[in-house]
């Protein structure tokens, strides 16, 4: 097996992460809104990368996950 990385199969892989753009799209909310949010120490961690934020998709799930309501639910 190669230790390097085919730039082809490196660009069709999904990306383990995600922009503040591609994630308030899935969310269905608004960039801002999602800086909003780190400005106030709340909702989905985020990872900086120079000046850029960048949210692991992995964290979005648990994100979803740990803030599902069921009512009713005992």
């Amino acid at each position: 097996m190669s230790d390097t990385i085919d730039l082809q199969e490196a660009k069709a892989a999904p990306s383990p992460v995600g922009t503040a753009a591609e994630v308030a799209a899935f969310m269905h909310t608004t960039p801002a809104a999602l800086a909003q949010d780190r400005y106030l120490g709340r909702g989905i961690p985020y990872v900086k990368h120079g000046r850029k934020v960048l949210y692991k998709w992995s964290d979005v799930q648990s994100y979803l996950d740990s803030n599902t309501v069921n009512p009713g639910a005992a």
